[in-house]
């Protein structure tokens, strides 16, 4: 069953057309994570917040990746990193056009 990664973050950016140059090569490679299906790219520059929604097939592979991902935002010295699994409840996602199935 799939599920949703929510995760978000504080940063002092870059945001907007800035943000997609900088980060098209990461964007990239999470593409190729075991498990991805689709990410949603977030962002609040007012805020100095971003993150994303994620769709992986298991929740095994988004807690896989959950994992690798906070550590490279670490690295990166990225800070208040929070972030929830969830579960899909598919029947009400399906009825409100959720891109799930």
């Amino acid at each position: 069953m799939a599920v949703v990664l929510q995760v978000d973050f504080t940063m002092d950016g870059p945001f907007g057309a800035e943000l997609s140059q900088a980060f098209e090569g990461l964007a990239r490679s999470i593409g190729q994570e075991p498990g991805f299906l689709w990410k949603i790219w977030t962002e609040d520059a007012d805020a100095r917040q971003a993150g994303g929604i994620y769709l992986f097939d298991t929740r095994e592979n988004a807690q896989r990746y959950l994992e690798m991902h906070s550590r490279r935002l670490a690295q990166a010295g990225v800070r208040d990193i929070r972030a929830r699994i969830y579960a899909i409840n598919e029947v009400l996602t399906a009825i409100n056009k959720g891109p799930v199935g």
